[in-house]
């Protein structure tokens, strides 16, 4: 029973120099705005000899609206290029676009010690 006269008495001696119960924590004044109008660029590229690896990418959004393009070297030596646009109106357009001569070289596979020689595949 003491200790319930003990806890009264705190909870009165705190109330009269100020502190309320219960207890609040301060509330931190930075607001994150999670519905903020869209809008960015970016691009990259990269061209790299050694392994052969060659694309690029752009794109940028403004609101409901991101359009862009991106264009890789396929292994076959052609070059595919697609630019996009994409809204709320029209949904998702892309134009494909593929440009050189696919080559496939003649290559010597070894199979059981025995060679085989494949011949050319590419488009005429």
């Amino acid at each position: 029973m003491s200790i319930k006269i003990f806890i009264i008495l705190c909870y009165v001696a705190l109330s009269q120099a100020g502190i309320q119960f219960p207890l609040q924590y301060p509330v931190k004044s930075s607001y994150i705005d999670y519905y903020a109008y869209p809008k960015y660029k970016f691009n990259y590229g990269v061209n790299d000899p050694f392994t052969g690896d060659n694309k690029s990418q752009y794109e940028e959004r403004d609101g409901d609206t991101v359009k862009g393009s991106y264009s890789i070297a396929e292994p076959d030596g052609t070059f595919r290029t697609v630019t996009y646009i994409a809204n709320d109106k029209h949904g998702f357009i892309a134009n494909v676009e593929k440009t050189g001569h696919a080559l496939h070289p003649h290559e010597k596979m070894i199979h059981s010690g025995t060679y085989y020689e494949t011949g050319s595949l590419g488009h005429h």
